[in-house]
C-alpha cells in the first residue's frame, strides 16, 4: 500500500493500516510535518478511532496545554474579553446525554502530527519525508509510482496494488486523475491568519477559551488559543496581508504585549468543494484532496480521519482475500454524503459566537462531533436506500439503526469498555437476550465474529447488530438464520485460491 500525503489525514490512514496489519509506505514531499497550527479541535469520532488504534492516550497527552478551554469568549478587546456559557447537551426528556467514551480534545495541528508520525513508524509503517511521487500510472493491476527521494536524489519505481491520496486541497492525485469538484465554492470573503507569539497567559488566566470573538471597530475578528499562553492565531477579515500586523494585533488584544512576534501571516479562503468521485480504480481521495470545507463547525481534518477509518477495514479484507474488490466501491457510496454533509454543515455555521438566531437547517452539534450522520448505502444490508430507518440529524437520538455508528454505552461499573471497543479492528455481531441461537450461525464466518449480550434500550430482545471494523451498524435484524447470507453480500465472494492483492508490491530501483 502507498499513501501520499504525511499530514493528519496520511498518518492516521498508515496507523489505520497497520492497525488491520496492511505493509504500508508513507510518502511526503517536504522535510517535516506542518510547522502551522491549522487544525486545533478532534471531535469525539476522531477520539474514538485514536482509542481503537490505541493512540488516544498519546493524543490526549499531547493535548494537556489546551485542557479545560472549551469555553468561547466574546469582547470588545482579548483584554474585555468575558467567557460565553458552555453549551449543555441533553437528550430529548431533558437528561443529560453522554455520546461517548471519549472527551474531545484541542490540540494544534503542528503538536499532533509529529505524534501520529512516531507512532505510525512505532507501529511499522515505511514513513518517507523528504519523498515526492512524481507521477503513476494505474490500471486493473494496481499502481506503479513514480517516487524521488529529494534528500539522496534518488529514483524508484514502486508497485502497490492501491494508493490513498491525502495530497490536499490541491491534491496532483486528484488532478491528474481529471477528477473534477462540485459544492458552492467560495463562500463569503477571504481572510487572513496572523500567526505569532506573545506570553499573555497573565491576561487570559481565569477566562481560558478555545476562540475569542474581538469586536473592536479597528480590529474585528477571532483570537484562537493554539497552547493557552503564548501562541496565538488572529483571524482577521480581508485578503491584504501587508498590514501592520503588530499595531493591529495589539489593538485586538487590549494590552501592550511587548514581546509580540508575528510568526507568519497566511490569507485563505472558505470554499466548500467536494470531489466528484472518491476513487477511481485502485486510487482513492481522503481528507483535503476529497473535501474542503470553511472552519467554522471544526470539520475538516475529523472528516478526512473519518475517510480513512472507513476506508482502512475495507482495503485490508480486500488485499486479504475475505472480501472481493467491489467492496472498495462501498468507499465512495458512503463517504462522499459524509462529506458533503459536512462541508455543507461547516457552510452554513456562523462566524458569531453570540448568534443564538435559529438555523432549521443545522444538525444536531453531537451529530457533527460523534459521526452521527447516516451512510444511505454502501456495505450495509437495510440501509436508508433499501427502506431502512432513517436517523434523525436535528436530534441525537442515536439507536443503533443500519448505517450510523454503534450508540456508545458503557459496559462495565468502571466505565472503562464501552459498546465501541466491541468491534475493531474485527466484527463483532452484539445482541439483545440469548446469544446461543446467533453463535450457532456464526460458526462458519468467513470473518471471526464473536458475540456480545449487551443490555441497552435500543436494542429489543432477540434483535442484533452486525457491526463492521469501524463501528458502523451493517445490519439489524431478529433471524439468525439471515446471518450467512447478509455476511456474503457485505463481504462478496472471497478470493478463494486466487493470489490475494497483496501480493503485489515490488519495487524496482532505478
Amino acid at each position: 500500500m502507498l499513501v501520499v500525503g504525511g499530514g493528519l489525514v496520511g498518518l492516521t490512514a498508515a496507523l489505520v493500516l497497520r492497525h488491520h496489519g496492511v505493509d504500508v509506505t508513507l510518502v511526503e514531499r517536504h522535510a517535516t510535518t506542518s510547522p502551522q497550527p491549522k487544525a486545533r479541535r478532534f471531535h469525539t469520532r476522531t477520539m474514538e478511532v485514536f482509542r481503537e488504534l490505541g493512540a488516544a492516550d498519546l493524543v490526549h497527552d499531547a493535548a494537556r496545554d489546551l485542557a479545560g478551554h472549551y469555553h468561547m469568549a466574546a469582547g470588545r478587546t482579548l483584554a474585555e474579553a468575558e467567557q460565553l456559557p458552555l453549551w449543555q447537551p441533553s437528550g430529548p426528556a431533558g437528561e443529560d446525554v453522554e455520546p461517548s467514551p471519549e472527551l474531545p480534545c484541542l490540540v494544534a495541528q503542528d503538536v499532533l502530527e509529529p505524534v501520529l508520525r512516531r507512532a505510525a513508524l512505532d507501529a511499522g509503517a515505511d514513513v518517507r519525508f523528504r519523498t515526492a511521487m512524481t507521477g503513476f500510472t494505474s490500471g486493473a493491476d494496481g499502481v506503479v509510482a513514480e517516487l524521488h527521494d529529494l534528500a539522496s536524489d534518488r529514483h524508484e519505481r514502486l508497485r502497490v496494488p492501491l494508493l490513498v491520496a491525502a495530497d490536499g486541497a490541491r491534491s496532483p492525485v486528484r488532478t491528474a486523475l481529471g477528477i473534477g469538484r462540485s459544492g458552492r465554492g467560495a463562500i463569503g470573503a477571504p481572510g487572513v491568519n496572523v500567526y505569532f507569539r506573545a506570553d499573555l497567559a497573565d491576561v487570559v488566566r481565569g477566562r481560558e477559551f478555545n476562540l475569542c470573538q474581538i469586536e473592536h471597530p479597528d480590529a474585528p475578528g477571532a483570537l484562537a488559543s493554539v497552547d493557552g499562553r503564548a501562541r496565538w492565531v488572529f483571524m482577521a477579515a480581508g485578503g491584504e496581508t501587508d498590514r501592520d500586523w503588530p499595531a493591529l494585533l495589539r489593538t485586538a488584544l487590549g494590552v501592550a504585549a511587548p514581546d509580540l512576534d508575528v510568526l507568519s501571516v497566511l490569507a485563505w479562503q472558505p470554499e466548500m468543494l467536494v470531489a466528484d468521485r472518491y476513487s477511481a480504480g485502485p486510487v482513492h481521495l481522503a481528507g483535503d484532496a476529497a473535501h474542503v470545507m470553511p472552519p467554522f463547525a471544526a470539520s475538516g481534518a475529523n472528516t478526512g480521519i473519518a475517510d480513512v477509518h472507513n476506508l482502512g477495514w475495507k482495503i485490508a479484507a480486500v488485499l486479504a482475500g475475505t472480501a472481493a474488490p467491489a467492496l472498495l466501491d462501498s468507499y465512495d457510496a458512503e463517504r462522499r454524503p459524509a462529506g458533503w454533509f459536512a462541508a455543507d454543515q461547516s457552510s452554513r455555521r456562523s462566524t458569531d459566537l453570540r448568534s443564538t438566531v435559529p438555523d432549521e437547517a443545522l444538525a444536531h452539534p453531537y451529530v457533527l462531533a460523534a459521526g452521527g450522520f447516516q451512510y444511505p448505502s454502501g456495505a450495509l444490508v437495510g440501509g436508508p436506500d433499501q427502506g431502512g430507518e432513517i436517523e434523525p440529524v436535528h436530534v441525537f437520538e442515536p439507536a443503533g439503526r443500519v448505517g450510523t455508528r454503534m450508540p456508545h454505552r458503557w459496559l462495565d461499573a468502571t466505565r472503562t469498555r464501552s459498546t465501541l471497543d466491541l468491534a475493531g479492528p474485527g466484527w463483532a455481531l452484539v445482541v439483545g437476550g440469548d446469544p446461543a441461537p446467533w453463535e450457532r450461525c456464526t460458526a462458519d464466518s468467513p470473518v471471526p465474529l464473536p458475540v456480545h449480550r449487551v443490555e441497552a434500550g435500543f436494542l429489543p430482545t432477540g434483535c442484533a447488530l452486525l457491526l463492521r471494523p469501524d463501528h458502523v451498524v451493517a445490519w439489524r435484524g431478529p433471524d439468525p438464520a439471515q446471518l450467512p447470507d447478509v455476511l456474503r453480500v457485505l463481504l462478496g465472494a472471497p478470493a478463494g485460491a486466487a493470489a490475494p492483492l497483496s501480493a503485489i508490491g515490488t519495487a524496482d530501483r532505478a
